[in-house]
């Protein structure tokens, strides 16, 4: 890609455990992408050579993944711009999923987990147990299972972001298959941790072994905004906008719930949580946009809310 790079001088190590926690929202990772952008340029380098640990759910963990094999957000951006209106344009779920598929597939070839630069974690939900599943990439996060830990339990990256990112009914659910011959069935991280800040700071704890007062973490959601209003007339086109609309609010409350019980459970932990409310008619969206023009203004606007936190960011950062 013919775009500016990042500086590639290694980034000071100031003895704590910076962390990077990436909400889902479909396309409205395009906000993530603005805030990143701007804490890049901070920084002077590529973000997986400050953060020590990188967790995303949904669209988080494709960007997240992204940063932990060493990709620069604008690259990431031109990545978003070329590949989320397709996928998100399909009109049935089995298109949708062959798209994100065929996405996973180009971005990430066969690469593992342990191709990853700095630690990384990927939410996903079991469909039979409705319980978590974490894809991470080193024994250190293991919690109590280092002997027998496989790094993303064996399953290919490309797979493992696709099972993160299929939003069921509007997905279909995603099959992978452990190391230890396991079929798993998934769908979206964003049923049990749609903001999966909690999780990551557990690593940081109790995996990772870090005292609380030396974990920074940047939280960084993908805004809130008013409904679109449907342009079609059919009734079912409305019942689809409906079931949009109800995921959307879902995944709202469920990244609040978590926000509330991190700030609660943690608050010793330094933490910025990165995710305004916007009001503007111009920005009404929800997690199927695909408006190219209308992204690159959730994309300014998480630049915007970067300049708002940014004297909170730098701290979180460099003090």
């Amino acid at each position: 890609m013919n775009t500016p790079s990042a500086s590639s001088a290694e980034h000071p190590k100031d003895g704590r455990c910076h962390v990077l926690s990436l909400d889902g929202g479909g396309s409205k990772g395009f906000y993530t992408l603005g805030v990143l952008r701007e804490i890049e340029a901070v920084l002077k380098c590529p973000l997986y050579k400050h953060f020590d640990l990188v967790y995303g759910t949904s669209t988080g963990a494709i960007i997240a993944t992204l940063i932990a094999l060493g990709h620069e957000v604008e690259q990431i951006h031109e990545l978003y711009q070329r590949h989320v209106p397709t996928v998100m344009r399909g009109r049935k779920p089995a298109q949708k999923s062959a798209a994100l598929a065929t996405l996973a597939d180009e971005l990430f070839t066969d690469k593992l987990f342990t191709d990853s630069k700095t630690a990384l974690g990927v939410v996903a939900t079991r469909w039979a147990s409705a319980r978590p599943m974490i894809f991470k990439s080193h024994a250190s996060q293991a919690h109590g299972r280092e002997d027998s830990f496989v790094p993303s339990f064996g399953v290919r990256i490309a797979d493992a972001v696709q099972a993160s990112c299929s939003a069921v009914p509007f997905f279909e659910r995603k099959v992978v298959t452990t190391s230890v011959g396991d079929r798993v069935e998934l769908i979206d991280g964003g049923y049990c941790a749609n903001n999966p800040t909690l999780y990551a700071i557990a690593d940081a704890i109790y995996a990772l072994t870090h005292r609380p007062e030396n974990v920074r973490v940047i939280s960084v959601g993908v805004g809130v905004y008013a409904r679109p209003q449907p342009s079609w007339k059919m009734w079912f086109a409305h019942k689809y906008v409906a079931s949009v609309q109800l995921l959307q609010k879902t995944l709202e409350i469920n990244a609040q719930s978590m926000e509330l019980l991190r700030s609660l459970l943690f608050e010793d932990v330094q933490t910025v949580r990165v995710s305004d409310e916007c009001a503007r008619p111009d920005l009404a969206c929800d997690f199927m946009e695909s408006d190219l023009a209308k992204l690159n203004l959730l994309r300014q606007q998480g630049s915007d809310s970067y300049a708002k936190q940014q004297q909170k960011i730098l701290a979180c950062l460099f003090d």
